[in-house]
């Protein structure tokens, strides 16, 4: 399920996608740690190996840095 997820956001342009998940998880479907690119999570606590990003496109991620924003109802969950 992750990998078709992560095939129809690359099919569908998205430059990235980032996740707050298990450290032993996600690198096996790319990820990384987003802090490696200098991009952090918006929600205190979240543990740096923890919070990881997938690129697809790194010439649009060039100059992207900064706090990565969710919607308001991930913040219940938080």
């Amino acid at each position: 399920m992750v990998r078709r997820g992560l095939e129809i956001l690359r099919e569908r342009g998205c430059p990235f996608v980032v996740v707050v998940g298990h450290p032993e998880y996600y690198p096996r479907f790319g990820f990384e740690l987003a802090s490696k690119y200098s991009i952090r999570s918006q929600w205190d606590g979240i543990p740096d190996e923890a919070f990881m990003i997938i690129i697809f496109d790194y010439n649009a991620m060039k100059s992207v840095k900064g706090v990565v924003r969710y919607r308001d109802e991930f913040n219940e969950a938080m």
